[in-house]
């Protein structure tokens, strides 16, 4: 499934994890999605939403 917010459209970045000795390995930061159900037109809708959408204010609980 992918780590994509249903709101805002936020998806996973990608980077390097660095040891100390300069390995150099790709990793990624998944995006802190949380299920909720909320409130769309003509009903309520069970979505995957980005915490930061959650704390804005952009999705009202169902």
């Amino acid at each position: 499934m992918a780590q994509v917010c249903e709101i805002c459209g936020k998806g996973p970045q990608f980077g390097n994890n660095i040891s100390h000795a300069h390995n150099v390995k790709r990793r990624r930061w998944n995006v802190n999605l949380r299920p909720v159900r909320a409130k769309v037109p003509g009903g309520s809708r069970r979505m995957r939403v980005c915490a930061s959408c959650l704390r804005s204010g952009k999705v009202t609980k169902a």
